[in-house]
Formats: C-alpha cells, sequence, structure tokens
C-alpha cells in the first residue's frame, strides 16, 4: 500500500509557506522542511512523500501511476462484482420463466383433474338420489331382524 493514500491537506499548505525552522540550512536547496517537534526522522527527503527538488515531477508522475493503478485494480474489482450481480441477475430470470411455466401447467392439470372429479360426484349423487329408497328399506329390514333376534333370545332365557 502507498505511503499516499491518506495525506493530510495542510501539509503542502505548510510546506509551501512556514519558513525553514532548523538552525542548519538544508543540503538540497530546493527542499523545504517541516518543524522536528522532537522527532528524528533522519534525512528529510526521504521521509516527505513530496518535495520541492529537481525530483519533484518524477515522483509526482510515479505518485499519479500509483494513484491510476489502485484505481484500475478497484475498477476489475468492482467489474468482477458487476459480472457476479449480473450472472445471478440471470440465473434468477431463467428460474422464474421456469417456474412459472411449472405453475402454468399444473394450473391446467388441477383444470383437467376439476373437471373429471365433478363429473364422478355428479354421477356419484344422483346414483345416490336413486338407490336412497332402497337402502331405507333394506335399512329397517335389518332393524326389524335385528329385534326379531333380541326378542327371541331374551324369550328363550
Amino acid at each position: 500500500m502507498s505511503k499516499l493514500t491518506h495525506r493530510d491537506p495542510n501539509r503542502a499548505a505548510l510546506l509551501s509557506r512556514t519558513p525553514s525552522y532548523n538552525s542548519s540550512p538544508s543540503s538540497n536547496p530546493g527542499a523545504t522542511t517541516i518543524p522536528n517537534y522532537g522527532r528524528s526522522y533522519g534525512s528529510y527527503d526521504q521521509q516527505l512523500p513530496f518535495s520541492s527538488s529537481s525530483s519533484s515531477s518524477f515522483s509526482n508522475h510515479r505518485t499519479a501511476e500509483e494513484l491510476e493503478s489502485q484505481n484500475d485494480e478497484a475498477i476489475e474489482g468492482l467489474s468482477a462484482k458487476v459480472r457476479l450481480l449480473k450472472e445471478i441477475t440471470v440465473n434468477i430470470g431463467t428460474e422464474v420463466k421456469e417456474s412459472s411455466n411449472l405453475i402454468a401447467t399444473l394450473n391446467d392439470k388441477f383444470s383437467e383433474a376439476t373437471g373429471v372429479l365433478s363429473g364422478t360426484f355428479k354421477k356419484m349423487d344422483r346414483m345416490a338420489k336413486k338407490q336412497y329408497g332402497r337402502w331405507w328399506y333394506w335399512f329397517l329390514f335389518l332393524i326389524v331382524v335385528f329385534w326379531i333376534f333380541v326378542f327371541t333370545w331374551l324369550w328363550r332365557r
């Protein structure tokens, strides 16, 4: 990761306006220095990501290339995610179409089954209405026979 991903926006303004606080002049006359504040930085040109030295255009170009490569990597990552989401969306659409076809087929089958069952129930109802009187006679006959057996059994005791 580059040192340039998080820059202090006040640093550039500070470097361009602040006079040198070091008692000794810098070895590089074009370089700008900032106060030490009790910290040791070693060679100051190596620590600052930006300097106003003659290599400024090279470092700015390198910085731009690093930022551009980071942007390209981010774009590639986002493109991969977009492709994945597109594939998932297409798969969902295919699944919805297949489900709709299946539901339509089931609806047709249930409609056919409803027609067949309603015809069967109508026939059973008609048959039950015709047979209702005969079953009633058989039922009365069985009750009379049952009571005859009960009275015969009780009388023989």
